[in-house]
């Protein structure tokens, strides 16, 4: 099965973005995230959100898929706000592109 978007998160962060077409994963903890974007990725997915609140604990996934094509693995605020750790990772991608952190988001 093919997906172009996906999103990873608790239920209540994830339950808009599959009534506007997108596949969701609903998991409990970030011990979940790993099997959930490895399926994902046997799925062929393109892009690949995740809130920040399910990463946490699981940052580890950002780096094993850092320098593939795709998926496009995306930090995302869940429903209980930002942690940051979408926006840092936004800096250091900023940072590895061009040579600095024009941002200053770190």
């Amino acid at each position: 099965m093919r997906c172009n978007i996906a999103v990873i998160g608790d239920s209540d962060s994830i339950i808009g973005f599959k009534a506007i077409g997108f596949r969701t994963v609903g998991v409990k903890s970030s011990s979940e995230v790993a099997a959930a974007v490895g399926k994902l990725v046997h799925d062929k997915c393109g892009v690949i959100f995740i809130t920040e609140q399910m990463l946490a604990g699981a940052e580890d996934i950002l780096d094993a898929y850092h320098d593939r094509i795709t998926p496009a693995i995306i930090p995302i605020p869940g429903r209980q706000g930002q942690t940051g750790l979408g926006m840092g990772n936004l800096g250091k991608n900023v940072e590895r592109a061009i040579g600095t952190d024009i941002l200053n988001l770190r």
